[in-house]
């Protein structure tokens, strides 16, 4: 059997429900509800916690890291599809399934995790799923992918402190940062946009993400 399709609480009509839970709280694009519709959420996960897979929750995976919420994996692919990217860099690959939702809308995906146990699980991930244009390494997720700068859009799916300027050089003029910004007590999604006197800030909802660290973790 195709594990993608899956059964039970994991079955494509458990993964409709989701969609319409989606739509009920205001995810409209019908690309993004396609691509979550699509997706096997349950496969990038333990097999322990695939039968809560489709609940709007964010669940533990291994490193003491999480699979974000699906409404907010679907709000940030939202707000991404608007700017139209064709080359995007995620930091924070985790369990790979933002990458994987990005990776059905973007042409390329470039995703980097610093833990390495993570980046390991998460490329066999889209290997097996056929996610070609998904690529992932190991790095400090400050520090960005230079090699394949400049981007037209970086998203963060952990939360830094204050902006990683950084990551905002990797951005080509007129490119789009989307990240929660903030400590352990207060985070808001945040849109940047580079341009030539620097950048412009707007703030979306309030969001809780784990923290953005430095360095890297080889295990």
């Amino acid at each position: 059997m195709n594990s993608a399709l899956g059964i039970g609480m994991t079955s494509q009509r458990t993964r409709d429900r989701m969609i319409v839970r989606l739509q009920e709280q205001g995810i409209k694009d019908a690309k993004v509800l396609a691509a979550m519709a699509s997706v096997p959420r349950h496969l990038f996960m333990d097999e322990a916690m695939s039968h809560r897979a489709y609940e709007d929750t964010a669940l533990p995976i291994k490193h003491g890291q999480f699979i974000s919420q699906p409404w907010v994996v679907a709000k940030m692919t939202e707000i991404v599809l608007q700017h139209k990217p064709k080359k995007i860099l995620e930091i924070g690959t985790g369990s790979g399934y933002q990458a994987a939702i990005l990776g059905k809308l973007i042409d390329q995906v470039f995703s980097v995790e610093r833990i390495d146990d993570l980046t390991r699980i998460a490329r066999r991930r889209f290997i097996k799923l056929g996610y070609m244009n998904v690529r992932t390494k190991t790095g400090d997720g400050f520090k960005g992918w230079v090699n394949e700068a400049p981007y037209d859009l970086i998203i963060a799916t952990a939360a830094p402190e204050k902006i990683p300027e950084e990551l905002l050089s990797q951005l080509k003029d007129g490119g789009v940062m989307l990240l929660p910004l903030g400590d352990s007590k207060k985070q808001n999604l945040v849109q940047i946009v580079k341009n030539e006197q620097g950048y412009t800030q707007e703030i979306f909802e309030s969001v809780l993400f784990v923290p953005f660290l430095q360095g890297v973790i080889r295990k």
